[in-house]
C-alpha cells in the first residue's frame, strides 16, 4: 500500500512530535528547517499509519538497520517498507515483500547533473522528451527506488543502475502538486 501526504504546510508537527518515540523525534528535531522536520515526522506517521491499518500495529514501530543502513521493522521480518520526502511530499510504501520508493521534486532540467548519473541512452531519451525536467525526475526516482528496494542506497556509480534490471517500476507524475514518485518492486 501508498501512503502519501503531500500537503506538508498543514501538517501538525508539534502532534507528531508528542506521538513520535523519542528516538524519532530527536531525528526529526536535528533538522535545522522547519519544513525538513515536518518531512521526518511525516513519514514516519505514515508508516505507523498504515502498520495500524494493515497489519493492527498500535504501537510506534522500532526499526532495525541491515547492512548498508536499510530499515526494517524490529521483530516484524513479514513487513517491508520504503520512506521518502522531498519538498513537496512525504512518502511511504508498506508490503509483503521487498519494496523501494523515491519522491522528488519536479524541478528545472540540468543536463551537467544528467550527464553525471544517466547513461548514453538514458540521456538522449531524456533530452529528446518534450519534458526533459520530468522525464530526467521519473528515471533519477527509478533509481533510487531501485537502490533502496536492494539496500545498497546511492553508494555506487548510478549511470548502470538500471541496466539488466528486473525490478518492475511504478512511476507517479503529480504536475499540479510539483512532484514524481516510483515505488520498485521485485519481478
Amino acid at each position: 500500500m501508498l501512503y502519501i501526504n503531500d500537503d506538508i504546510s498543514s501538517f501538525d508537527l508539534a502532534a507528531a512530535l508528542r506521538q513520535l518515540p523519542a528516538w524519532r523525534r530527536e531525528q526529526a528535531l536535528r533538522h535545522r528547517h522547519d519544513t525538513d522536520r515536518r518531512l521526518c515526522a511525516a513519514a514516519y506517521m505514515l508508516l505507523w499509519q498504515g502498520l495500524r491499518a494493515e497489519y493492527g500495529i498500535a504501537e510506534p514501530p522500532e526499526f532495525g538497520y541491515a547492512d548498508g543502513g536499510k530499515p526494517f521493522i524490529a521483530g516484524r521480518p513479514d513487513i517491508h517498507f520504503s520512506l521518502s520526502h522531498c519538498p513537496a511530499a512525504a512518502l511511504c510504501a508498506i508490503g509483503s515483500e521487498p519494496v523501494g520508493a523515491d519522491i522528488e521534486r519536479i524541478r528545472p532540467f540540468k543536463e551537467r547533473l544528467a550527464e553525471r548519473v544517466l547513461n548514453a541512452g538514458e540521456l538522449a531519451s531524456v533530452t529528446a522528451d518534450p519534458r526533459p525536467d520530468v522525464a530526467f525526475i521519473r528515471l533519477w526516482t527509478m533509481k533510487e527506488s531501485l537502490l533502496k528496494l536492494t539496500g545498497e542506497g546511492i553508494r555506487r556509480e548510478l549511470k548502470g543502475v538500471l541496466c539488466g534490471c528486473t525490478a518492475r517500476f511504478a512511476t507517479t507524475v503529480n504536475e499540479e502538486r510539483g512532484y514524481v514518485f516510483t515505488i520498485c518492486t521485485e519481478r
